[in-house]
């Protein structure tokens, strides 16, 4: 399981304990990641990022527990299609004589109203149980550099279509990563009915395709040719394979993205990239991470409402330098015209990072008084009422977006995540981490953007409070409070953002801020010239403040049974994405942390 690189140009090495060795070439080293192998040339334009085994790992989990699922699904499904097809040939079979003339008596029962043993024998022929076969997924890995990932994905997936189109990559991978796991292409021997020898191909679980990323995923756009999951996973942007990708993905199948394009997506320095990539502008904010899961989700969300189509995020991650995304693609006109409920643009302070929500629509239901049907009606959002200054710092209000304002994640689907690694944690070489940010994503309010209380301080200029006394202070004034898995030491909570600044004003006045070194048109000047206007939450007592930082039993810091590991730091010196892999690039060594965001 652990992640091993040897240059071993003249020895054989091992590929398993009972397994055949591997022949290292000269000039190759083997790289061995959980039960994978893989050749990897000094002149080979694919390198690989060993860092990435987190998301590799992330990977494997998500896409094992949601084919489970499907799995699942379709086997009810099944049962119950069985359970209607057996009643209906039941009475099929006894109806068919009264059709034939036959008294009724004569199939039916005997003088003492007993079902006859031969009408039974008839009955029970005719509905032949049929036999559930368990759902292989179709996996499609439109860009792939050493090939790594799917061949992980076809050893440890155990939901897999064999000896068919299975997983299918494209790019620069290399063949003879395949055939050394035992993956590709075969010869086997069959025995006709004359018995003669017959040869056929056994096509293997990997196929390698060398054709454009977007024209393989366009000829799997046809309804027998559609896959049930695609991955993306390119170096930088995945924008212009997202619409391809929709096309080519089963009704309810799943689609996998990674956008290693941060300096785009998280800040303002190129807003006109981001907006032609994805159709929104960026923000430079505290939480500028979270509005770059929201800007891809909009992207996704949009090119499936194209298609009929609409998306429910599973999970959706920012980790380290890139975010992955993994959605479901259903079809459903309803919730497609839901699409412009869920997206919405911000209007975000430049000073104090405050922000106003303005939804593209809304749905009104309304009931019927006599059938007690509900119509659903569509309608748009009334304007924003905001000004070009901020309401709460006077400063410049800047347009973010528009992005998706739905749920980021499926806490339900987190959790099955969570269990399984917990189950299978000697399988993931990243397990700690995994428990942890699953954890913290599974937990996360369902409500947009996160603050840090040190920023917020670093604007009223005074000292930083604890993150478990601002929790407080928020639960205590009846609001709900989570972490963030975006950043470390931030909080999401259902409190607005004046609500947030009643707080820090609460905590200035316990810790007296040096108003002569705060400019006079500083954010700070006028945020802490106004009133706390939080005591309509509360039942102020002799002795309970309108602001109180007892620590709250649910507070974001309480005590845990399980020691949980919810921020990774920096694994690697010097790590983080590398240069675009070319023609004559020489791989790096391993200790410079390379990174492709494969």
């Amino acid at each position: 399981m652990a992640t091993t690189m040897a240059d071993t140009s003249k020895a054989e090495v091992s590929k398993e304990p009972e397994g055949p060795p591997i022949l290292v070439p000269e000039g190759f080293s083997l790289y061995t990641e959980n039960n994978a192998h893989i050749l990897i040339s000094s002149k080979d334009e694919a390198f690989l990022n060993p860092v990435q085994e987190f998301n590799r790992d992330m990977s494997v989990a998500c896409i094992r527990v949601w084919s489970e699922e499907v799995d699942r699904e379709k086997e009810d499904k099944f049962r119950k299609a069985e359970e209607r097809r057996a009643k209906r040939l039941e009475q099929a079979a006894w109806e068919k004589p009264k059709a034939q003339g036959e008294e009724e008596t004569s199939h039916s029962a005997d003088t003492t109203g007993n079902v006859s043993t031969m009408d039974l024998d008839t009955v029970e022929n005719t509905v032949k149980p049929r036999v559930y076969h368990p759902h292989k997924l179709v996996l499609l890995e439109a860009l792939s550099a050493t090939g790594l990932r799917s061949i992980r994905y076809a050893k440890e997936i155990p939901l897999v279509r064999y000896r068919q189109r299975l997983i299918t990559i494209r790019d620069c991978c290399d063949e003879r990563n395949v055939e050394i796991n035992g993956l590709g292409p075969s010869e086997e021997e069959t025995t006709a009915p004359d018995s003669q020898r017959t040869v056929k191909l056994n096509p293997g679980k990997v196929r390698v395709h060398e054709d454009d990323a977007c024209a393989l995923m366009y000829n799997h756009r046809t309804e027998k040719a559609r896959v049930d999951v695609v991955d993306l996973d390119p170096y930088g942007t995945a924008a212009p394979f997202i619409d391809a990708a929709v096309q080519a993905i089963n009704i309810g199948g799943l689609l996998c993205v990674t956008c290693t394009d941060m300096s785009v997506l998280a800040t303002t320095n190129y807003s006109e990239k981001c907006f032609s990539n994805y159709g929104g502008m960026p923000v430079k904010a505290e939480y500028s991470h979270e509005t770059a899961l929201r800007l891809v989700l909009n992207t996704i969300s949009t090119s499936a409402s194209r298609y009929g189509r609409y998306i429910e995020p599973l999970l959706s991650l920012s980790i380290d330098f890139y975010v992955r995304i993994f959605v479901r693609i259903h079809a459903a006109p309803v919730e497609v015209k839901r699409a412009a409920s869920k997206t919405s643009i911000y209007y975000v302070c430049s000073g104090c990072a405050s922000f106003h929500e303005q939804k593209f629509g809304r749905v009104v239901e309304r009931t019927n008084e006599q059938s007690g049907a509900v119509n659903l009606q569509y309608k748009t959002a009334a304007g924003p009422p905001v000004n070009s200054a901020c309401p709460e710092c006077g400063y410049s209000m800047h347009v973010a977006g528009p992005m998706w304002s739905g749920p980021l994640h499926n806490s339900d689907f987190v959790a099955k995540v969570v269990e399984h690694v917990d189950r299978n944690a000697k399988n993931y070489g990243t397990s700690t981490r995994m428990k942890g940010m699953l954890t913290v994503a599974q937990e996360e309010l369902d409500v947009p953007f996160y603050f840090t209380p040190g920023k917020v301080a670093g604007t009223f200029h005074c000292s930083t409070p604890a993150l478990g006394d601002v929790a407080s202070a928020l639960l205590n004034a009846g609001y709900k409070v989570s972490r963030s898995h975006a950043s470390p030491g931030s909080l999401k909570t259902t409190a607005s953002r004046d609500v947030i600044h009643d707080v820090f004003r609460a905590w200035a006045q316990r810790h007296p801020v040096r108003m002569d070194r705060i400019s006079e048109t500083a954010p700070a000047a006028k945020l802490l010239s106004k009133e706390i206007k939080i005591t309509h939450q509360l039942t102020p007592t002799p002795s309970r403040t309108p602001i109180d930082f007892t620590k709250h039993p649910e507070s974001v810091t309480r005590a845990s049974d399980v020691r949980i590991v919810r921020y990774q730091q920096n694994p690697a010196p010097n790590w983080g994405p590398g240069s675009r892999a070319g023609g004559k690039r020489k791989r790096a060594k391993s200790d410079e942390g390379e990174s492709d965001g494969r």
